[in-house]
């Protein structure tokens, strides 16, 4: 934008865009030379703006505030920035900063027409969906978890992979997609599994993917082998899909913060060990467990030390760990990102 063109009010709101897409000019050349055109453009919590995030997936520009609204001269301001930086984008914006994150902005008849409707991106040379508004809330894929799905193809080939808490199935498909030889899906969640297919569709794989609708701890139980009960706290279960036990080369374990079902509680703050020892045995002696917590507040090295402990206490080994780090578009200023990933050789 032209220095004399930006108002006042506004000039240093569009600095700190500008100075994040600045920041930003390796990694997109990086991106786009690996057929990647979704990426984070600006992370407003260490780039000037608490609780603004732009993302960029294919030909949608997807604004959102999650602390308070943008005012219109904010949110004119940021449009007209990135029409001039990458033209031709369809804007988006999504005011999440009401109460349980839900969107709370209006859009135009003609621009809901836009935000509804699915469309098409590429990471790493895979092919996804996304749809800027949809009946959930958060974008199809997390865009920080690109390192995880990118070090899980440098993994994959030739492997069995099992991925838990799929979601939309983005780690599974990326498996799929460099060669792994079975690939199955876990999620409770039908609608998140069935954008999990459409995106397999989406590719030229060279194994089909399975999608198991479960509940995480009947199957990680099953796969284990630890067995499940029949009842908990004095009531029956209700049903689940029966699978046999099996022991993957690759497990991925990516867990929601909290979350809460007849067959148990996710809680990654206070019983990660509920959650990693199924997954672990699970995971075949000689292959790879990589797991996710995504809680700010949690210690990295912590976390890795209950991890090694809880490894111990189900008679398994760590041989080997590796830091997985989120990419330069989610930047941290103590190097302590949010999402934390380790790769754990067992």
């Amino acid at each position: 934008m032209s220095a004399e063109l930006i108002d006042p009010a506004v000039a240093p709101f569009v600095e700190h865009l500008a100075a994040a897409f600045v920041a930003r000019e390796a990694l997109l050349n990086q991106c786009h030379a690996e057929h990647t055109d979704a990426y984070r453009l600006f992370h407003g919590s260490v780039e000037g703006e608490p609780g603004l995030t732009v993302d960029r997936y294919g030909e949608l520009l997807i604004a959102q505030s999650f602390h308070r609204p943008l005012d219109p001269a904010q949110l004119d301001a940021l449009e007209t920035f990135y029409a001039e930086v990458l033209p031709g984008l369809i804007p988006v914006y999504n005011d999440r900063s009401q109460s349980n994150s839900r969107i709370a902005n209006p859009l135009s008849a003609e621009e809901m027409v836009a935000a509804t409707q699915p469309r098409q991106f590429q990471e790493l040379g895979v092919n996804y969906r996304i749809q800027a508004r949809h009946a959930g809330q958060d974008p199809w894929l997390f865009l920080d978890m690109r390192a995880g799905r990118r070090r899980v193809m440098r993994e994959a080939a030739g492997k069995s992979v099992l991925n838990y808490f799929a979601y939309t199935c983005g780690i599974g498909i990326a498996a799929a997609k460099a060669g792994a030889k079975l690939v199955v899906n876990v999620d409770f969640a039908e609608s998140s599994l069935a954008i999990g297919r459409e995106n397999a569709r989406l590719n030229e794989l060279p194994t089909r993917p399975r999608f198991v609708k479960s509940d995480f701890f009947p199957a990680a139980r099953q796969y284990s082998g630890i067995g499940q009960p029949k009842f908990v706290r004095g009531r029956s279960l209700p049903p689940f899909p029966k699978l046999e036990k099996h022991a993957f080369d690759l497990v991925f374990l990516d867990p929601p913060r909290y979350a809460k079902s007849i067959f148990g509680v996710v809680d990654v703050v206070n019983d990660y060990p509920a959650l990693f020892k199924p997954a672990l045995l699970s995971t075949a002696i000689g292959g790879t467990l990589i797991c996710c917590n995504n809680v700010a507040e949690v210690d990295r090295e912590g976390w890795l030390a209950q991890l090694q402990r809880s490894a111990v206490k189900a008679g398994r080994e760590i041989r080997d760990f590796e830091w997985i780090m989120p990419e330069a578009d989610f930047p941290s200023p103590d190097g302590q990102a949010p999402l934390k990933m380790v790769l754990l050789r067992v």
